[in-house]
């Protein structure tokens, strides 16, 4: 007898794989968003580095709706809305860095 007959498929292996890949790209950045909250400062981070960043992310959450992969879209969505967040804490805390 075939499993697939018996045990009922609920997702496939590349899914699953899809989903923790999204969820660990999508928590990366969560760490330096909440050290630049906290400490109200973000001059160790690179701004050309997080523009490229974001735009790949942005490509990808495009891509993902092309091919209509929501893991895609929905992943790189977050990670672009946490980008967008540091981006907005680097501008708001810009001026705290220069004194110290």
């Amino acid at each position: 007898m075939d499993r697939h007959k018996i045990i009922p498929k609920m997702m496939d292996y590349p899914q699953l794989v899809g989903i923790f890949a999204s969820i660990g790209t999508g928590i990366s950045l969560l760490p330096q968003f909440f050290m630049i909250l906290k400490e109200k400062k973000s001059g160790t981070v690179s701004l050309v580095w997080l523009l490229i960043l974001l735009a790949g992310l942005c490509l990808w959450v495009w891509y993902g709706v092309l091919k209509k992969d929501w893991i895609i879209v929905v992943s790189n969505a977050f990670s672009v809305l946490v980008n967008c967040g540091i981006c907005i804490l680097m501008f708001l805390y810009r001026g705290r860095d220069a004194g110290e």
